[in-house]
């Protein structure tokens, strides 16, 4: 109770954003408009990057189409992972308001704070905070992903300096009216490399996770950058919301790329997952009987034996997870073979594969490539169309209703990697589509009657990543 009280919230009956617990907003009306980050930057299309709204009410008469386009005012951002002014976390503040969401620009720094709350359905930019700015007041660069605190501020990891170099990165302090504050770790106490991060206030912790070196991940990816070590393999745990660095846990090979990192919702569990993305394995890290941290391999992709591709094997490619606000299932993507999957994780030491559906890839018939199996035999993935639409690319991120029962998907990671692994992206552009949950018995199964086709923009095809609700999500809203 004490972490509640420090960050000031009282009483019991005032209500701000969000909801008062992970369950209660199971219980949060269905979703109807979408946000969604869309890139032009790296495409050849010199147009800058938008955020689309799209409408995702099946009793609406533009169901599954973009309604609106909030195109930022410069050219070559690289739009990418969005978060909220106030989330859950500010319950109990009745003065907090989720209103805006802050949009920071990958590749050139700036970051874009959106009024969604004024028009929902057709937002509008109410500042820029300038890379200038953040550069001369703290060294920051690349800023990739935002949390609101309770106190009001907001908090963004940055991966690097100006310069490209990993060993800049830390993270940039925003107040409640978007002015830099400062860096939030100690001096002293930045990571290795930066990425994802997620706080559990009663447990005192946060821990970030590891990309790779800015100089590296915009280039494409080489595998001679990773022997250079210019790639992540650790998380960094932090006191919080003190700012030192307390751990530092090798994932060792493992555990290469940690991207995507979730403490389960009910903010009494002391554990979470991490997606290590190169080598398709979700580790569970958790709190030992000495306070210190530790994990361990809850689920491996095995790489693929392929044909007809840059290497003899294939990783899964983990570059998205999300958890069920009741902490019960699990959803992970692997963007290079194609799958979504998904597994009952209620005995944490022991998850259950319990639905996978297959919604593109580099196997899926027609391609190339095909795998191998054990004994010889080549296989391809059936991949169905929808709408009569190809799928294209990989599924990539993710987004899961407040009740559980529908996940959307998008394909697109970061520009020049797509352009390197799936050009066909590129020249047509992303999609979004809507997988069926079954939440009783697990179980996934595509919408046939929701395609959201990114190939038909107005300025041509665009890259569609990470997706927000206007109420917010369960990868966007930590309780406390």
């Amino acid at each position: 109770m004490s972490s509640v009280l420090e960050h000031g919230v009282v009483g019991c009956c005032k209500s701000g954003p969000g909801y008062a617990t992970p369950l209660e907003a199971m219980s949060g009306p269905r979703e109807s408009l979408i946000y969604v980050t869309a890139v032009y930057t790296g495409t050849g299309i010199e147009k800058p990057d938008y955020l689309a709204t799209v409408d995702i009410d099946p009793n609406s008469p533009t169901y599954s189409k973009v309604i609106h386009r909030l195109r930022v005012p410069y050219l070559g951002d690289e739009l990418h992972h969005t978060g909220w002014n106030s989330c859950s976390s500010c319950h109990g503040d009745p003065s907090a308001d989720r209103r805006f969401l802050i949009a920071p620009a990958l590749v050139s720094g700036r970051i874009y704070v959106v009024d969604v709350k004024t028009n929902p359905r057709a937002p509008s930019l109410h500042k820029v905070v300038e890379p200038a700015d953040i550069i001369q007041k703290t060294g920051l660069a690349y800023p990739h992903t935002s949390h609101c605190l309770a106190s009001g501020d907001i908090m963004i990891s940055c991966l690097g300096d100006k310069d490209g170099n990993a060993a800049g990165n830390g993270f940039l302090l925003l107040d409640s009216e978007f002015n830099v504050k400062g860096r939030w770790e100690k001096p002293g106490h930045s990571p290795l490399f930066g990425y994802d991060f997620w706080y559990q206030p009663r447990h005192n912790t946060m821990i970030s996770t590891s990309w790779g070196a800015p100089s590296a991940f915009t280039k494409g990816f080489n595998l001679q950058h990773l022997s250079d070590g210019l790639y992540g393999r650790h998380l960094h745990v932090y006191s919080w919301p003190g700012g030192e660095l307390r751990q530092t846990l090798d994932l060792g090979d493992s555990g290469l790329l940690p991207l995507e990192i979730r403490f389960l919702h009910d903010p009494a569990k002391d554990t979470g997952f991490v997606g290590s993305a190169l080598t398709s394995n979700m580790i569970r890290f958790f709190k030992t009987q000495d306070e210190s941290w530790s994990h361990e391999v809850a689920i491996s992709v095995k790489p693929l034996k392929v044909q007809n591709w840059i290497l003899p094997e294939m990783p899964g490619l983990i570059t998205d997870f999300l958890i069920s606000l009741d902490d019960r299932f699990l959803y992970f993507v692997n963007w290079l073979h194609g799958d979504i999957r998904q597994y009952n994780i209620e005995n944490l030491k022991n998850p259950k594969l319990t639905g996978q559906v297959w919604v593109g890839g580099l196997i899926q018939k027609g391609s190339p490539v095909v795998a191998i199996t054990d004994d010889g035999e080549t296989w391809q993935a059936e991949v169905p169309e929808i709408q009569g639409n190809k799928l294209r690319g990989g599924p990539q991120m993710i987004q899961l209703s407040l009740d559980g029962k529908r996940l959307y998907a998008t394909n697109s990671l970061f520009s020049t990697w797509d352009k390197q692994f799936y050009p066909e992206l590129v020249q047509k552009g992303s999609h979004i589509i809507q997988i069926d949950v079954d939440t009783e018995k697990g179980g996934l199964k595509i919408n046939p009657n929701f395609f959201v086709d990114f190939g038909a923009e107005p300025d041509g095809p665009s890259l569609a990543h990470e997706m927000r609700y206007p109420g917010g999500d369960c990868t966007s809203d930590i309780w406390i």
